[in-house]
C-alpha cells in the first residue's frame, strides 16, 4: 500500500498521509490506473477546516478494515476543495443532481473516465444518523459496478450531458428595474423577521445579499431595507456565529438565532463580512458595527496574516477527534477559574454562561453570545453602565488570555489569490469607513506581494501563490482585479490600474465564451482531462461572490476609471447573458444583481486633479476616499494626465489648481475645490446625474 500524499502542499492532504488508504492526489496517474484495472474511483473532497471531514477520516479512512476494502476494489483519490475549486464545483453539481445534497466531505464514485454514478456527503462507518454505514455503501457500490458496468457507465454519461447543459445555461434578456425588484422581493420574503438573516436553520450570513440591500437603502432610504440589514447585522454581531472574544466570524450557524456555529473560520467569509459591516458602519455609525469591523479585521491581521503579505485560507474548527469547537467554548468552571466573582457574574449574564451549555458532545460547554446589553446589565445589577463596562472589559481580557493558553485549531496558511483579493479589497473598504491606517497597509502589502510573486502578463494570477504554474480560476482574476482598482483609488499609482487592465485582457482572451457570452470558471487551456472538460459558467454566490457577477462589477469599475467603453460593453454582455439563470437563483446570485443595479444607476466617479505633493489636492483626495457614499470610485490625476471624458473639459478650465469632479454616467457636477464641499456633494444624495449605462 502506497499513500502518495506525504509531499502534498495541502495540509488537508498531508493530514491523510498516515492513513492505510492508498490515496492518490488529483492526477492523471489515478485515472490511468482505473482504466487499466477497470476499477471505479472513490473520490473524497474535503478541506482542512471541515469538521465532518475530520470525523469521516477518523471513523473510516483511518480504519484498516475500511481501507483494505477500498484498496482492493477502488482507486482512491483525495482532493482539497480549497486547492481545487474547479474540480470540487463540478463534482458537487454532479452529486447534487444524483442525490439532492452536496457539501463536505463530498464522497463520489466515478467511472474510470471520471463520471459520477453514485455519491453523497458524510457516511458514518456504521448505520447512524439515518445514513447508511460507509462499509456497506462501499460493498454495494463495488458490487453494482462489477455486475452492471455498462449500465453504470451509460447512466454516468447521461448525467454528464445534463450537467453540460445546466452548467453553461444562459438566458439572454435586457436588464430592467423589474428584474432587480424581483430579487429584492425575494429577499423580503426570505427575511427572518425575528432573528434576521434569510431562511431558517442552518443559517448562512449571505454578505452579498446584504451588500445588495445596503446599496439600495443608500439610494432609496426605504425603511424595510434598513430593517433587513440592521436586524441581520445586529443578530450576527451579538450571536455565537461571531467570536465574542477573538473577533471574526465562524462559517455558519446551526440554528436560526445565530447562536451555535460551525466553528471553522474562513478567509472569504470574514473578508466579505468585514466589507459589509464597514459599509453599514459608514451609513449608520453604530458602535456595534465599529466593534465588529475592529474584531474581524483583527482576526485577519493577527491570526491569518502572513508576515510577508497576504492571508491564510482558514482556521480549523477542531484540534482533533472528539473535539467540536472546544477552543472557542467555555464551561462555567473554566470561566470561574480565571475570573473574580463580580466578573463571573457579569460574564454569566452578558454571554448566557451556565452549567448547561449548547454543545451536544459536551453539554457543559457554552457558546458565548450576547444575551444582555450593557444597559440591561446595569439595570439587573444596580450598577452604573460605566462600572459594567469596566468589569466586563477586565473579564473579557482575562478570558482572552486564558483561551490563548489553549491548543488552538490549526491555520491553513495557503495563500489563495481570489480570497486574498477579497481580503485586500475589504480592508481598503474598512479603511474608507474608519481611517485606520494598518488596514490599508495590510491590503497594499497583500496586493503588492501577489503582483510581485504571482502575476504573469499573459495568464494573470495562479489560484495558489505557491504554485505559479498551477490551476487558475476566474474568481482569482476578478477578485484580485477589484482589489487593484481600490488600491489605485487610495494611492493614485497607475501600476495598479495597468495591472487591472492586463487582467481584463486575460479575461477576454482566456475565459470569455465568444459564442454564447459570459466567462468560464477556468481558462480554456485548463479545460481538459477528467471533469474539467465539462464547462462551467458561475453565476451563483456559492460560497464566494460568483465569478461572472464579480467580473461584471470589476469591468464596470475598470471602464469608469479608464474611460474605455469596451469594458462596460463586456460587463453589459455578462449581465444580459445570465439574466434568466440569475432570476432563477434569486438572492443566491446577489453579486450579479448588484452589478445589474449599477448598470441601471451608474457609479459615482470622483476625479481629483492636482499635484501629488499639493496639500490642497491631498485634502480633496482624503475627502473623496472617506466620504460616506457606498458606490463611488476615486481617481487622482496630476495635471497633464489622462482624465475620463466627462471631466476633461472642466479640468482644462481649472488649470493646475487642485480640483475635484464628481461624475455619474456622462455628466459631472460643478468642480469643487473645498474638501468639505466635496463631502457634501457625495453625501447629499444629489449626484444621480447620469442615466442608465449602455
Amino acid at each position: 500500500m502506497v499513500n502518495r500524499l506525504a509531499q502534498a502542499r495541502s495540509p488537508y492532504l498531508r493530514a491523510a498521509a498516515h492513513q492505510p488508504v492508498a490515496w492518490y492526489p488529483w492526477c492523471d496517474e489515478a485515472f490511468e490506473r482505473a482504466r487499466r484495472e477497470d476499477k471505479p474511483i472513490l473520490l473524497d473532497i474535503g478541506a482542512a477546516w471541515c469538521h465532518w471531514c475530520h470525523v469521516m477520516d477518523h471513523e473510516s479512512y483511518d480504519d484498516p478494515e475500511v481501507a483494505a476494502f477500498i484498496n482492493e476494489h477502488f482507486v482512491p483519490v483525495k482532493v482539497d476543495r480549497d486547492e481545487r475549486p474547479d474540480v470540487d464545483v463540478r463534482y458537487q453539481n454532479a452529486v447534487a443532481a444524483l442525490s439532492g445534497q452536496g457539501g463536505w466531505p463530498l464522497t463520489a464514485f466515478l467511472t474510470p473516465e471520471g463520471h459520477v454514478f453514485y455519491g453523497g456527503t458524510y457516511f458514518p462507518k456504521h448505520d447512524r444518523y439515518g445514513r447508511p454505514g460507509f462499509l456497506r455503501v462501499l460493498q454495494t457500490v463495488a458490487d453494482a459496478y462489477r455486475r452492471e458496468r455498462d449500465r453504470t457507465r451509460e447512466v454516468a454519461a447521461q448525467l454528464v450531458q445534463e450537467l453540460r447543459r445546466a452548467q453553461t445555461a444562459t438566458g439572454p434578456a435586457d436588464l430592467t428595474e423589474t428584474l432587480v425588484e424581483e430579487v429584492l422581493d425575494g429577499i423580503a420574503q426570505a427575511f427572518d423577521v425575528r432573528h434576521g438573516g434569510f431562511g431558517s436553520a442552518p443559517k448562512f450570513p449571505h454578505p452579498s445579499a446584504l451588500d445588495l440591500v445596503l446599496y439600495h437603502f443608500a439610494y432609496r432610504r426605504e425603511g424595510w431595507l434598513e430593517a433587513v440589514a440592521r436586524r441581520t447585522l445586529d443578530g450576527m454581531a451579538r450571536g455565537g456565529i461571531y467570536d465574542q472574544l477573538g473577533g471574526g466570524f465562524h462559517r455558519y450557524s446551526t440554528d436560526a438565532r445565530w447562536r451555535v456555529p460551525h466553528f471553522e473560520k474562513m478567509l472569504y467569509d470574514n473578508a466579505a463580512l468585514l466589507a459589509t459591516y464597514s459599509r453599514a458602519y459608514a451609513l449608520w455609525r453604530a458602535p456595534l458595527y465599529a466593534e465588529v469591523v475592529e474584531g474581524t479585521a483583527g482576526f485577519l491581521l493577527h491570526v491569518l496574516a502572513d508576515p510577508a503579505g497576504g492571508f491564510g485560507a482558514s482556521q480549523d474548527a477542531d484540534t482533533g477527534p472528539g473535539d467540536d469547537g472546544d477552543y472557542f467554548t467555555w464551561t462555567l468552571e473554566e470561566a470561574a477559574a480565571v475570573l473574580e466573582p463580580e466578573e463571573l457574574e457579569v460574564v454569566r449574564r452578558r454571554f448566557d454562561l451556565n452549567e448547561q451549555g449548547e454543545m451536544h458532545h459536551d453539554p457543559r460547554r457554552n457558546v458565548l453570545w450576547v444575551a444582555a446589553s450593557l444597559e440591561e446589565l446595569a439595570t439587573q445589577l444596580g450598577w452604573s453602565v460605566q462600572r459594567v463596562r469596566a468589569v466586563l472589559d477586565s473579564a473579557v481580557q482575562k478570558l482572552r488570555r486564558a483561551r490563548a493558553g489553549r491548543r488552538a485549531p490549526a491555520v491553513d496558511h495557503t495563500l489563495y489569490t481570489g480570497w486574498n483579493g477579497m481580503a485586500a479589497a475589504s480592508l481598503l473598504v474598512a479603511h474608507q469607513a474608519t481611517g485606520v491606517d494598518p488596514y490599508a497597509e495590510a491590503a497594499l502589502k497583500t496586493v503588492d506581494r501577489f503582483l510581485r510573486e504571482g502575476f504573469q502578463e499573459d495568464h494573470g494570477f495562479p489560484h495558489a501563490l505557491h504554485d505559479p504554474a498551477g490551476p487558475r480560476t476566474l474568481e482569482d482574476q476578478v477578485h484580485m482585479g477589484r482589489a487593484m482598482l481600490l488600491a489605485y483609488g487610495l494611492t493614485g499609482q497607475h501600476g495598479y490600474l495597468d495591472a487591472a487592465v492586463r487582467i481584463a485582457e486575460v479575461l477576454d482572451r482566456e475565459y470569455r465564451d465568444p459564442v454564447d457570452g459570459g466567462f468560464f470558471d477556468v481558462p480554456k487551456s485548463q479545460a481538459r482531462g477528467p471533469a474539467l472538460e465539462l464547462p462551467y459558467k458561475p453565476i451563483q454566490d456559492a460560497p464566494t461572490p460568483s465569478g461572472n457577477g464579480a467580473a461584471a462589477l470589476f469591468l464596470q469599475d475598470l471602464s469608469h476609471l479608464t474611460g474605455q467603453a469596451r469594458w462596460a460593453e463586456r460587463a453589459h454582455e455578462v449581465l444580459r447573458t445570465f439574466a434568466g439563470p440569475a432570476r432563477a437563483h434569486g438572492y443566491f446570485a446577489a453579486t450579479y444583481f448588484l452589478a445589474a443595479s449599477r448598470l441601471l444607476q451608474p457609479s459615482a466617479h470622483v476625479v481629483v486633479s492636482g499635484w501629488r505633493g499639493d496639500p490642497a489636492a491631498q485634502s480633496l483626495h482624503r475627502a473623496a476616499w472617506s466620504a460616506v457614499h457606498l458606490d463611488r470610485l476615486v481617481s487622482w490625476v496630476e495635471p497633464g494626465g489622462t482624465l475620463p471624458e466627462p471631466a476633461r473639459a472642466m479640468a482644462e478650465r481649472a488649470g493646475s489648481h487642485a480640483t475635484a469632479f464628481v461624475c455619474v454616467g456622462s455628466s459631472c457636477a460643478p468642480p469643487v475645490t473645498d474638501p468639505a464641499a466635496l463631502r457634501q456633494v457625495l453625501e447629499s444624495g444629489q449626484i444621480r446625474l447620469g442615466g442608465p449605462a449602455g
